[in-house]
């Protein structure tokens, strides 16, 4: 599906969303009720300085003025990796944009991000992830690290990540290992209406408390996150 024909089928009633140069901005009718505001990534644009502010503004200035949910659509390259974006500080122009989508889901504006295409590295973290559900559409291609990043970071060869690829998650991209490790919630069907898809997950949201580790264990794909994670919020009420 293009972004029109996804567009399309989640605001079958209209919307004013627009594409500007690979950034998403706009907001458009619920079939519930309301108006959910919209944002993203398209087109495998780089996630760089420029496009970040203008999400975190487009959210900012949406916040104590509406009050309807929020969607981010992400079809993305990676951060972009430039001399410029770097100089600027792009890690801090990254983590405010996740760090907005997430005041805005612990302030009554709950966020689904729509991985349609494909996203990797800092720019998926800042936006599917920085979501409170994460849904995938079928041929959708994530990677929070590719193989060749993954062996000059761990001094891996590329044949032993392989084979651990085949079995363990961890190491592997694509949207049915994210699912696995429970960073994607569920997988969306683009055989069926995604206005009915969206309104049945919007009358059925989890709670805003991430459980991403704990799902990851009931899957199968990260069986360790979850007990670790209580670990540590133990120890760190105790040292209280």
């Amino acid at each position: 599906m293009t972004l029109d024909d996804i567009i399309a089928s989640l605001f079958p009633d209209g919307h004013e969303v627009s594409n500007d140069r690979g950034v998403i901005l706009g907001s458009a009718p619920l079939r519930s009720g309301g108006r959910m505001l919209v944002l993203g990534v398209a087109d495998r644009t780089a996630l760089g300085v420029d496009e970040a502010i203008r999400l975190s503004g487009h959210v900012l200035e949406s916040i104590g003025r509406d009050s309807g949910p929020i969607l981010v659509l992400v079809d993305s390259d990676s951060q972009r990796m430039s001399k410029r974006d770097e100089l600027l500080g792009l890690n801090e122009f990254l983590a405010h944009l996740a760090k907005v989508l997430i005041h805005a889901d612990m302030n009554g504006r709950p966020t689904i991000g729509l991985l349609y295409g494909h996203s990797a590295a800092g720019a998926l973290l800042a936006t599917g992830l920085a979501t409170r559900v994460l849904v995938g559409l079928p041929g959708a291609d994530p990677a929070v690290m590719d193989l060749p990043s993954m062996a000059k970071v761990t001094k891996l060869s590329m044949e032993a990540l392989q084979e651990k690829a085949k079995s363990t998650p961890v190491f592997a991209p694509g949207l049915s290992n994210l699912a696995q490790m429970g960073a994607v919630h569920m997988t969306w069907s683009n055989a069926t209406s995604l206005a009915d898809q969206l309104t049945a997950l919007l009358a059925d949201m989890p709670a805003a408390q991430d459980r991403r580790d704990a799902l990851g264990k009931e899957r199968g794909g990260r069986l360790k996150a979850a007990e670790i994670a209580e670990r540590v919020r133990d120890l760190a009420l105790q040292a209280r």
